[in-house]
């Protein structure tokens, strides 16, 4: 089987460093339970919660909710499903715990006409109304897990899935689990054994440093840990001693502005890597923007995920990379979060027309769908999806991932391709 590593703590880290660059719900009646959200209307209404507002920018977290409105855009210009047209009701909550409760009762507790049969390609930065959700026995489907939620809950699925019993306690005993393909694949494809982690001296930038480090040392490699100074940072002085140990690989634990800074300062003293490694939520079009002063760096980014890259237009692309292309070419830039808010929109259109060929569009139905749901892949962009809800955790796995890397002119280059780049690794602890 195939799962996936660190990628949830990834995201997370990405979020509390986003921080770093700007300074409970109740129970519904089990009679709410049972009703269909969805009247005998033409209309199938959606939910799509994003921190479009937040204290770390408009733009960050809004790629899910741009790709899942474009699938359900082409969806309802081809007839929708059953006939029916997919509704899309857009909340943003702010960045904030209040505003997302604020978004998640006003999707979910109104009038029967009005309540969402589902949630889709959730990214909230403070999914506080995640335990209401799954207390409504709301289906949430294919959300960005920044932060524990979609390992806490029942009735969410996470975009890369869960195999934590999901009982209200994160992940086993509050721990989660992730694998160390990552590292494992640029030591066996390109010989790395020296690898730099970069982060400020910051909580929860130093905590997710020492997650890295630590699966970089279950690898074998030799670890090189360089932290700054988070409010006046000498990155010439990282980028010297990156130099001077001879680093294969740099990851770090910054901000998109510290990651800029740092490329520079590597360009100017020289300091050649075979990999700078970002992560999924910076696997974005807007790259020669983000770096511009840093050609060198940029030219060896590389990303890692566990969705088909955004960017493989080729003709050996699956054909839902070209068709996600198209129906989204005009948009200003594209991400592979984009990409993922597409495949969940994918995901619950697949269940809610199961459920259409059964006994309707309803929450019930469309959970059930998604609780059965195994391996699901959205026609490929995906490794194939687990949500089971294991006693205990796994010791070791089979772990695939999807690596690219950018290069000026191309974009970002397919290198392993997520069907073949696949490992047995172990399974490491972390706390979210």
């Amino acid at each position: 089987m195939r799962t996936r590593p660190y990628r949830a703590a990834e995201t997370a880290a990405a979020a509390l460093l986003l921080l770093l660059s700007a300074a409970c719900g109740s129970r519904l009646p089990e009679s709410d339970f049972e009703r269909s959200a969805t009247p005998a209307a033409q209309t199938i209404r959606v939910g799509v919660i994003a921190s479009a507002t937040s204290p770390v920018g408009g733009a960050v977290f809004t790629g899910p909710r741009d790709g899942a409105q474009a699938y359900f855009d082409r969806l309802n210009a081809r007839g929708g499903i059953d006939g029916r047209r997919v509704e899309v009701r857009l909340c943003d909550d702010g960045g904030s715990g209040v505003g997302n409760n604020t978004c998640v009762h006003r999707l979910l507790d109104g009038d029967e006409e009005n309540n969402v049969v589902a949630l889709v390609a959730t990214t909230a930065l403070d999914y506080a109304g995640a335990d209401r959700v799954s207390h409504a026995r709301v289906p949430d489907i294919g959300g960005q897990p920044i932060g524990a939620a979609y390992d806490t809950w029942p009735h969410l699925y996470g975009i890369y899935g869960s195999l934590a019993p999901r009982d209200g306690t994160p992940g086993w005993d509050g721990k989660l689990y992730g694998g160390t393909e990552v590292y494992r694949y640029f030591e066996r494809e390109h010989g790395a054994r020296t690898a730099a982690v970069v982060s400020y001296n910051q909580s929860a930038s130093a905590a997710y440093a020492r997650l890295v480090e630590r699966g970089l040392k279950a690898e074998g490699y030799d670890v090189v840990s360089e932290q700054v100074d988070f409010a006046l940072p000498d990155f010439r002085a990282v980028a010297a001693d990156l130099k001077a140990r001879g680093a294969d690989l740099v990851f770090d634990a910054l901000d998109i502005h510290g990651n800029a800074r740092l490329c520079r300062a590597m360009d100017e003293v020289g300091a050649k890597v075979t990999a700078k490694v970002t992560n999924v939520q910076n696997w974005t079009s807007t790259v020669p923007e983000d770096y511009k002063d840093s050609p060198g760096c940029r030219n060896a980014l590389w990303a890692t995920g566990s969705s088909r890259n955004f960017d493989d237009t080729s003709g050996t692309s699956v054909a839902a990379v070209r068709e996600f292309r198209d129906a989204t070419k005009g948009l200003k830039t594209h991400s592979q979060w984009q990409l993922e808010g597409w495949a969940a929109a994918m995901w619950f259109t697949d269940a809610a027309r199961s459920c259409a060929a059964a006994d309707g569009v309803t929450r019930a139905c469309v959970d059930d769908f998604m609780a059965h749901s195994e391996g699901y892949d959205a026609d490929g962009l995906l490794i194939p999806v687990r949500s089971e809800r294991l006693a205990e955790p796994p010791r070791t796995r089979r772990t695939c991932l999807s690596v690219a890397r950018w290069q000026d002119g191309r974009g970002w280059v397919t290198q392993g391709d997520l069907d073949r780049t696949c490992f047995d690794v172990p399974q490491l602890a972390y706390t979210p």
